[in-house]
């Protein structure tokens, strides 16, 4: 199948791999002349422009996938390609958008019966190896149609032990994507996924800084241990009840830098998180855990714990999100 992907940075470009590993046919555009000649080798066919992309594109109907920074720039991208393509093509948005905005696009292009899926994508820099969990909203024809895509990215059965009595549910699941519903559904969990992310990432953190300061001197002698917490991180992967890819990164980065000096402890949100705390304001539905995970992320900007270390390494473990400089004061950078 062929499809035009739009933006190649750390996820874009490895979904453009991961799919010519498939045997799909890849149009590609970024920016970046460098980064699109450099997919080219692989395999892919590189353009210019958007309108060049749609130009190349010949299979119809045509479908572009963005995988581009929520906000403007993929505003503007979605209103130029609305103007560039033909009734019954397709727009899929596989960032982190906000969902509402997805239902206005999806009500603004359908006046041009143009379609538009909205796609949360997890998998971060690891997507490429492991495949992506994909959550999907819109209209129904138009993912029916793209499954042959979600089908390639997505990471398949693997090795996950299968659930209990799932027969009667959608088979997509098991295989690591779902059709949640109409237009701003896929954003929509995609966005209470990654506020349950802030929220187990802050766990890991308290617990790794209350097994580290268990050594303080503040703390009776006879009371003090002085814990090996790459030890502790590794023997939690085998077999214990809070194992989990991300306690995987977490004992990954704390075997290579026990101290975690490489990080300064400066946490960012990338908007996913306020997101899911607005939506429970607005369903009056308490999210104790997850408003607290993300004011610590704000507290984590005017002083800095060893915990808040840890979730920086997680962020960087996972997604690739290098720690961004202090206001001011430039700051020790993640390790790459």
């Amino acid at each position: 199948m062929q499809l035009g992907i739009v933006g190649l940075g750390r996820m874009g470009g490895n979904i453009c791999r991961r799919l010519l590993k498939a045997g799909h046919d890849t149009v590609v555009y970024d920016t970046s002349v460098e980064t699109r000649e450099a997919l080219a080798k692989e395999g892919a066919t590189a353009t210019g422009s958007l309108a060049m992309l749609v130009k190349v594109l010949d299979e119809k109907p045509r479908a572009v996938w963005l995988m581009l920074p929520a906000g403007k720039i993929t505003e503007d991208c979605v209103a130029q390609l609305g103007d560039l393509l033909e009734p019954d093509d397709i727009i899929i948005d596989g960032g982190n958008t906000f969902y509402k905005d997805d239902i206005r696009r999806a009500k603004q292009l359908a006046g041009k019966r143009i379609r538009y899926v909205d796609c949360g994508t997890s998998g971060g820099v690891w997507g490429l190896e492991r495949g992506y969990c994909m959550m999907i909203g819109g209209p129904k024809e138009a993912v029916d149609h793209l499954d042959p895509i979600f089908s390639a990215l997505a990471p398949g059965l693997g090795d996950i032990s299968r659930t209990p009595r799932r027969e009667k549910y959608d088979p997509r699941a098991e295989r690591g994507y779902i059709h949640a519903g109409p237009s701003g559904a896929g954003h929509f969990v995609k966005m209470v996924h990654n506020g349950i992310e802030y929220g187990l990432m802050q766990a890991y953190a308290e617990g790794f800084d209350i097994l580290r300061s268990k050594d303080s001197d503040d703390l009776p002698a006879d009371e003090r241990f002085s814990l090996n917490l790459p030890d502790i991180a590794e023997v939690w992967r085998r077999g214990s009840v809070i194992s989990s890819w991300l306690l995987d990164i977490g004992a990954a980065a704390l075997a290579e830098d026990p101290q975690l000096a490489g990080f300064s402890g400066f946490v960012q949100d990338s908007g996913e998180g306020r997101w899911t705390v607005e939506a429970a304001i607005e369903e009056a539905v308490p999210a104790d855990v997850l408003t607290a995970s993300l004011f610590a992320r704000f507290r984590s900007r005017q002083e800095h714990t060893f915990g808040e270390k840890l979730l920086s390494a997680l962020r960087l473990g996972f997604g690739g999100h290098v720690e961004a400089p202090e206001p001011n004061d430039p700051g020790p950078k993640a390790k790459k």
